[in-house]
């Protein structure tokens, strides 16, 4: 799969105050631009072409299984989450409410500081970020992190302030990282409509059916 990466571009600020990360916020505005800041380091991050196929298969693999499964989630993209207090912010790559839906549900505006962090963010490492984003995730409070770097898929789990590596989802029980990883691994040979066909058929025949039969 390595033959789809591409360079990102990449530039880290200095001594940004949190008054000129939102400045900056509000230049960019919806521009594809990636801003991190932590502790008044901010990074840009032009996004690749490799970067976005990834994120984008793995928010569709998510989201076909909450589909079938009939599990109500809510889509907050790339939604830039902030707190002034712990002079931090990021836009995930992608992110869900998921066990936290009804609480966001019709909202089209979110402020962490009243309302809860997604409840499981996707992270795509290509270009390693000048900055801890993990850490960054850790100190909002997101509870899941599913992370692909270096062709592998890793998911993490929030326990006591820090991130530890699980196989099994705890917010998606039902998928393993493992399972996932077996259809990632079609993107080099397989458009993105077969992969979904076939995960479609899969969650039905090992999910669904079974949970009938029981």
């Amino acid at each position: 799969m390595s033959d789809l990466l591409a360079p990102a571009q990449q530039i880290t600020l200095t001594e940004i105050s949190w008054e000129g990360y939102e400045t900056i916020l509000n230049l960019l505005g919806d521009r594809p631009v990636r801003v991190t800041y932590s502790q008044g380091v901010l990074e840009l991050m032009i996004l690749s072409y490799a970067h976005e196929r990834y994120k984008r298969l793995l928010s569709r693999l998510l989201e076909t299984l909450t589909e079938e499964l009939n599990i109500p989630i809510a889509s907050a993209g790339s939604t830039t989450f902030k707190r002034k207090k712990l002079e931090r912010g990021l836009e995930p790559d992608e992110c869900f409410y998921i066990g936290n839906e009804f609480r966001v549900r019709g909202q089209l505006s979110l402020d962490l500081a009243e309302d809860p962090p997604p409840d499981l963010a996707i992270e795509v490492d290509i270009t390693h970020s000048s900055i801890d984003r993990m850490e960054i995730y850790a100190r909002l409070g997101v509870p899941e992190v599913w992370r692909w770097e270096q062709d592998q898929l890793q998911f993490w789990q929030l326990q006591e302030g820090q991130y530890s590596p699980v196989n099994i989802s705890p917010t998606l029980p039902q998928i393993s990282a493992t399972t996932l990883m077996e259809f990632m691994a079609l993107l080099s040979t397989v458009d993105e409509t077969s992969i979904i066909r076939r995960f479609r058929a899969w969650v039905r025949e090992n999910l669904i059916t079974r949970e009938e039969d029981s």
